[in-house]
């Protein structure tokens, strides 16, 4: 009978192997919760192709703060900071990662999300908040904002409002509502021009809808609708009676002329 000589060597290379493995998971785990803020700053401003930068990031990627520039243009040509510092924290959990924006210029309390990994996308679910920010930020997204130069304040509202992408579709649940209040432009020597509402209906068929709100000069209205790939909406903006002249210039460049009125087509 042939006998099995044991390999002395064997539980040495085996606690050898796995010793490698758990330098190699702690490392991987000392990687992902220490990464540097910057590397997450570096990630936005390419995602937003530069409009959007996290300057001075300090801390890491779960839990860090920055300044917040919007820019326009290539080299930022035009540049909106934020006052203050947004400080953020990420949380990971079984199914995706929550996170808490803290940014007190233009919120009372931090604006919570969920994103949630899909098979073919991403679900993003807002916490119901509120937000205020300057309308000036719209200058750093570029044409036709950085024209407009845009003054006044914008108060955000979000009511179960949810993001989910599935490949090239979009689709929109819940309700998001915009007013622009006392809003003027460089185009106008009006100040301000007048104060608007735009709400965002999710649903099958989600629908835009921007109306005026009392007491403005310029009045703006139009209905849009989301197919799940594209935007369209069709809109108008006149001038209110004694006001033309001021707006003239205005109306000329935001649309497309029809008498007194100026028409707005999008997508």
């Amino acid at each position: 009978m042939a006998t099995r000589l044991s390999n002395p060597d064997a539980p040495a290379k085996t606690g050898w192997r796995w010793a490698v493995l758990g330098v190699l998971i702690g490392s991987f785990l000392a990687f992902s919760l220490f990464a540097p803020a910057r590397w997450l700053a570096a990630g936005v401003a390419r995602w937003s192709n530069g409009h959007l930068q996290l300057v001075n990031a300090r801390g890491t990627v779960w839990t860090g703060s920055a300044g917040v520039v919007f820019s326009s243009g290539a080299g930022g040509a035009e540049s909106i900071s934020l006052p203050g510092t947004l400080g953020w924290a990420l949380r990971p959990r079984w199914d995706g990662v929550t996170a808490a924006l803290d940014l007190p210029c233009c919120a009372a309390k931090p604006l919570e999300f969920r994103a949630l990994p899909r098979a073919s996308g991403l679900q993003l679910e807002w916490r119901d908040g509120q937000s205020r920010w300057p309308a000036a930020m719209l200058a750093g997204f570029g044409a036709p904002w950085n024209t407009l130069k845009l003054e006044g304040m914008l108060d955000i509202s979000t009511q179960a409002f949810v993001l989910r992408s599935n490949g090239p579709q979009l689709a929109l649940e819940g309700r998001a509502t915009l007013d622009a209040t006392d809003i003027s432009s460089s185009l106008s020597t009006l100040r301000p021009m007048g104060s608007y509402r735009v709400a965002l209906e999710g649903g099958s068929a989600p629908s835009l809808l921007v109306t005026t709100r009392e007491g403005s000069s310029l009045l703006l209205s139009g209905s849009g609708r989301w197919t799940g790939i594209a935007f369209r909406f069709d809109g108008e903006a006149s001038a209110a009676p004694g006001r033309e002249d001021a707006l003239s210039n205005l109306l000329n460049i935001i649309g497309r002329r029809e008498g007194a009125r100026s028409l707005i087509t999008l997508g």
